[in-house]
């Protein structure tokens, strides 16, 4: 997420957002976004969002639509159900940047505080997070909290699968914690309510940066080796969280060990420790279940869930700890995102990398074959093309470039590439704008372009 100055920006959206289009179908062309006040431009537009959008306001006020109720999205969650962006009513400073997760969101205020809510399992329990007032509460969801009591997220479903559509099949459903081993099953606890309230992180700097997944969250606090952390907390049963273990569930924002001597290149039995170009973090990116961290000397450092090779640590394996992909060495990364099973990057020169599963063309090398290694993206479209900014929706990815284009490919059932069908793609394809894009924020179903102008 970019934010921008004191110019008049615009906003496009295509894909999923149900409440935004005629008889909730896709949104298969850019179309533009207006400001919930013709005295409040827009800002910034934000990563993720699972069927609903977000973006910044020129006041600092999050915005939130698309969501529907009869497709059972969770207010409390998405904001009011509604075509249209409205502020979404949180009692905070100015928010500098937001993200979401497939159930959860993130703020950072101007202050350097990092606000929380939505699915339980990604926010701090109660006794480590300060609760925090929705102004004028207008959301009746604690009934919707009880309804949800039963349902755990599944991070591949599709439309009309979120965790209240799925209500009817599985609130009665009951497991044991013997049962609760995969990340795709109902979890232990499920007595409680899993929808949890707005909250302020207590964090023992301030934030600069967060990241939100699939059901984990990285923050990022000043500049790593000066005064700065990376932060994680949530579900981290595949490594996601970086702390060395399979921890499921941590209910309260845990400092990410990065001394030099955890740096490793995987070589044969990963002896020998290897401190990466850099001085302090600038980046960081959570995808499904794996985890991205960027340096400020262009290195790329990756953790989690390994099973299509999104870690870029030619393997398969997971990683439980934050590990150097060495492959990109001699390479100056500017830039990096995480889809649900992929990961791109943007070097200094401009070219696009990416690795990780590639089942819808997600990775715009060609082909559906994942890759374990970054592999440079080669397109004739990007020939003369210099990409400036880069994000990734759930199996979909899309950059901006200094010429104010922006490129789209991977999984298009939704319309969530901008390109008038519902054909996927698999290498990177022009989507047609009227005006300069500044940036681009892909949700997990949907896109948000930042125009030049309103």
């Amino acid at each position: 997420m970019e934010i921008q100055g004191t110019r008049k920006l615009g906003v496009r959206m295509w894909g999923y957002l149900p409440a935004s289009s005629p008889q909730r179908s896709p949104i298969v062309v850019p179309t533009k976004v207006s400001p919930a006040s013709p005295d409040d431009g827009w800002r910034a537009v934000c990563s993720g969002g699972c069927g609903f959008a977000l973006a910044l306001s020129e006041s600092g006020k999050l915005h939130t639509w698309g969501s529907t109720d009869d497709l059972g999205q969770c207010y409390h969650i998405s904001g009011k159900h509604q075509e249209h962006p409205e502020p979404f009513p949180l009692q905070t400073p100015p928010a500098i940047f937001a993200a979401a997760g497939w159930a959860h969101c993130a703020v950072v205020t101007e202050t350097g505080e990092v606000y929380t809510w939505g699915w339980k399992e990604c926010v701090p329990s109660d006794k480590n997070c300060v609760e925090q007032g929705v102004s004028g509460d207008p959301y009746d969801y604690q009934g919707r909290t009880e309804e949800l009591k039963h349902v755990e997220p599944d991070l591949d479903s599709s439309p009309g699968h979120s965790p209240e559509a799925r209500l009817d099949s599985s609130k009665k459903r009951k497991v044991s914690t013997d049962e609760a081993g995969s990340p795709d099953s109902p979890g232990a606890g499920v007595d409680e309510a899993v929808v949890a309230p707005l909250c302020c992180v207590p964090m023992p700097a301030k934030v600069i940066l967060v990241a939100t997944g699939g059901r984990h969250t990285l923050a990022l606090t000043g500049k790593f080796f000066h005064t700065g952390q990376v932060w994680s907390w949530g579900y981290g049963g595949e490594g996601q969280l970086g702390l060395g273990t399979r921890m499921r569930t941590v209910s309260s924002p845990q400092p990410i060990p990065l001394e030099p001597s955890t740096y490793w290149l995987r070589k044969g039995n990963r002896a020998g420790a290897v401190k990466p170009p850099g001085s302090y973090i600038v980046g960081i990116a959570c995808g499904g279940r794996h985890s991205a961290i960027l340096t400020d000397g262009g290195a790329v450092l990756t953790f989690g869930w390994g099973l299509y090779g999104q870690c870029g640590q030619g393997s398969t394996e997971d990683e439980l700890s934050p590990n150097y992909v060495s492959s990109l060495g001699g390479l100056h990364v500017t830039a990096i995102a995480s889809g649900l099973w992929h990961t791109l990057c943007i070097t200094d020169t401009g070219e696009v990398y990416a690795f990780g599963g590639n089942q819808f063309g997600q990775l715009g090398v060609g082909g559906d074959h994942s890759e374990t290694l970054p592999k440079l993206v080669e397109a004739a479209v990007l020939e003369d093309e210099c990409a400036k900014s880069v994000s990734c929706g759930a199996r979909h990815s899309a950059i901006t470039t200094e010429k104010g284009k922006v490129f789209c490919w991977g999984w298009n059932k939704y319309g969530q590439l901008g390109l008038g069908d519902t054909g996927d793609r698999d290498t990177p394809h022009e989507v047609p704008l009227e005006h300069r894009a500044v940036n681009v924020a892909c949700g997990w179903w949907h896109t948000l372009a930042l125009t030049d102008q309103p």
